[in-house]
């Protein structure tokens, strides 16, 4: 029997569906690494997270609530206010909009009334 053969159902598969779920593991792990949170903290915040009654039976929707439970922490650590999240969201959303398929996504590309001017966390 090869070694292949021995590794589980679905090894293959990516341990990520998009990208930016990737990367808020990685902020996540980042964050962690640099003091803002114990493990025991971000066990917590994202157990309320995915205990809330909106969260998807089969777990589809377990990144959000991941994601949910980084600003939450980011918010109680007053390192960025929700506000602060939503603002620069709502920046690169507008940036990713604005940029050319195939190019880079930089924040600097949004057209926004904030452009130019850097903001929370920029």
């Amino acid at each position: 029997m090869s070694r292949r053969e021995d590794l589980p159902a679905g090894f293959d598969e990516p341990v990520f569906a998009e990208p930016w779920q990737a990367e808020a593991f990685a902020m996540t792990v980042a964050l962690h690494d640099k003091g803002l949170f114990s493990w025991s903290e971000w066990a917590d915040a994202l157990s309320a997270e995915v205990k809330r009654p909106d969260a998807a039976a089969d777990g589809h929707d377990y990144y959000e609530h991941w994601l949910a439970a980084l600003e939450s922490l980011l918010s109680a650590k007053g390192v960025a206010g929700r506000s602060d999240v939503d603002t620069l969201a709502a920046a690169w959303e507008r940036a990713a909009h604005a940029t050319p398929h195939g190019k880079p996504i930089l924040l600097e590309n949004d057209p926004g009334p904030s452009a130019g001017r850097g903001g929370p966390g920029v």
